[in-house]
């Protein structure tokens, strides 16, 4: 069997790393595997194959800036991404995220309405059935169920300095994206999966796979990160991100910290330079790392593990926590909530977070790992071999 994958990028980022792993399982099972993608430099895979060039990129940042017209630019660098694939052959053609400043959605889709093959798209946010935002959850916006315009997010990515084309986008995607045969959808979270069927893909079959990750390497690990840090005789509220900002609740850790007790402190991984000059005494900030047993290293000292996200599809740090042994503290929003239970975790507000920080030094951490034996990235890959093959 011969896979492609189309991503925005590859082995970089949380999307990035779902398509080199599922690469990874495709290639240990003798099967071909491809990676299509848009920016940055490929990691960990061997058959990378680049959409456009970096000059294409930028022409459609600033024609999405202007015109408010992401994921309709790109036509070149879209009919040569299909001559590749005519090249390749695929059996299946595996989507990934689609907006990310490199591909027309038009031409792809025309072009896979034409052709008999298996398609399988994992939608990561909900920009595939909106006029303009990757997600709404947090303004509360329903425009998206009958038609959007006049978008309260125009603002923001894939951000538009002018016009509000929300109106327009919508109906070119609907037109777009309905009317393919042998398209399944999938979701990591049971979330995503009910707006999905609720939006005009409606008319395709939406499965639910969650995301995995490496119980080789996220498990409870022994190190001197809180003698490096200070913190050895603290109770440690650790929060992690690649970018934090009010949807992933930093406002919330910044509230949090007038309220500590001094024998609380809270340690955020992820943060800018900036943002960390401008901590209060009583947060520790760390800058973004890719090192991954670092990572296992600072979950793993941490008493209790708050993701107070407002807008999130099924954040893998918390997966990642729970593998380390540490109770999950998080905010009943997008599919963030699904991996908690009554023995690993549980679903908190600002208004309980104090005491429930406190019950949280109750928790079991074996059951926590257990808990994360369910999420093993290796098997959910298997479900998606497993769905390529169904249409062979």
């Amino acid at each position: 069997m011969r896979v492609l994958q189309i991503n925005s990028v590859c082995g970089i980022g949380s999307t990035g790393r779902i398509a080199t792993d599922l690469h990874q399982v495709l290639i240990e099972h003798g099967h071909e595997s491809y990676i299509a993608y848009g920016r940055g430099k490929p990691q960990n895979c061997e058959n990378a194959v680049k959409i456009g060039t970096k000059y294409n990129t930028y022409h459609d940042v600033i024609t999405t800036r202007l015109f408010d017209n992401h994921g309709f630019g790109s036509r070149k660098a879209t009919i040569e991404l299909i001559h590749k694939i005519d090249e390749i052959n695929p059996d299946v053609i595996h989507l990934h995220n689609l907006h990310g400043y490199y591909i027309n959605i038009e031409i792809l889709f025309d072009y896979l309405k034409k052709i008999n093959k298996r398609v399988i798209w994992t939608l990561h946010d909900c920009w595939p059935f909106t006029g303009h935002c990757s997600h709404f959850e947090l303004v509360g916006c329903h425009k998206w169920k009958t038609g959007c315009y006049r978008c309260p997010q125009k603002s923001y990515y894939p951000s538009s300095y002018f016009l509000d084309n929300s109106q327009r986008n919508y109906e070119r995607k609907k037109r777009a994206f309905t009317g393919l045969k042998n398209l399944t959808i999938v979701t990591p979270s049971k979330w995503l999966s009910e707006l999905a069927k609720k939006s005009f893909l409606s008319e395709y079959d939406v499965l639910v796979i969650n995301n995995g990750i490496d119980l080789n390497v996220f498990k409870p690990t022994q190190s001197d990160v809180r003698k490096k840090l200070g913190v050895e005789n603290k109770f440690v509220i650790l929060g992690v991100a690649s970018v934090w900002g009010e949807r992933k609740g930093f406002d919330c850790f910044l509230r949090l910290a007038e309220v500590l007790n001094d024998d609380q402190i809270i340690v955020l991984v992820g943060l800018t330079e900036k943002q960390i000059s401008n901590l209060p005494a009583n947060i520790i900030g760390i800058s973004r790392t890719n090192n991954v047993t670092e990572l296992s290293e600072i979950y793993s000292m941490a008493d209790v593990f708050l993701n107070p996200t407002l807008e999130d599809n099924f954040p893998t740090v918390n997966l990642e926590a729970l593998a380390c042994g540490v109770p999950v503290l998080t905010f009943n929003t997008g599919g963030s909530a699904e991996c908690i239970d009554e023995d690993v975790g549980k679903i908190t507000s600002e208004h309980t977070l104090l005491t429930d920080i406190l019950t949280s030094r109750h928790y079991d951490r074996s059951k926590c790992r257990e808990k994360a034996l369910n999420y093993d990235k290796r098997n959910q890959y298997m479900r998606y071999i497993e769905l390529y093959e169904r249409g062979n």
